[in-house]
């Protein structure tokens, strides 16, 4: 069974102490370290690590870095590899919270260049290109 974020955070607000609610919501908690996560969506997916290292425009040896666990990359680049991995919107945004960062918001602006771009498939060089034609940051 699936909780609603906004369940959990309505049970925390509840609850008397967080030992309960830890107990109660333990199996709710993500556990995943972004390595973990990173090999297995590459995984489900069938993606070999040197074509999406590749496609998400980064150094070899970073990204095999980010892959074995020894980086945690910044929120940027961990964009990257989410494009060059061609995952879902929803993988995207879980990929953001497992390592720590801030879920896309489409009321940012270059956040919804990137949630365009995701959506649309479109690559890291195509992204770069319509957040430099809005004179945004682009990814790198």
């Amino acid at each position: 069974m699936v909780k609603d974020t906004s369940k959990i955070v309505e049970e925390l607000n509840l609850c008397p102490d967080f030992k309960t609610f830890y107990g109660e919501n333990k199996e709710y908690m993500v556990t995943d370290t972004l390595s973990t996560l990173l090999n297995r969506l590459m995984q489900e997916k069938g993606l070999r690590k040197s074509q999406v290292i590749r496609d998400a425009e980064l150094s070899e040896v970073y990204a095999y870095q980010i892959f074995s666990g020894l980086r945690v990359p910044e929120r940027k680049k961990l964009l990257c590899l989410a494009v060059g991995m061609r995952l879902t919107l929803e993988e995207t945004q879980a990929l953001l919270k497992c390592a720590g960062y801030s879920p896309l918001y489409v009321k940012l602006a270059f956040d919804s260049v990137v949630l365009y771009g995701i959506c649309k498939s479109l690559s890291v060089i195509e992204i770069n290109e319509l957040l430099f034609e809005y004179n945004l940051e682009t990814l790198g």
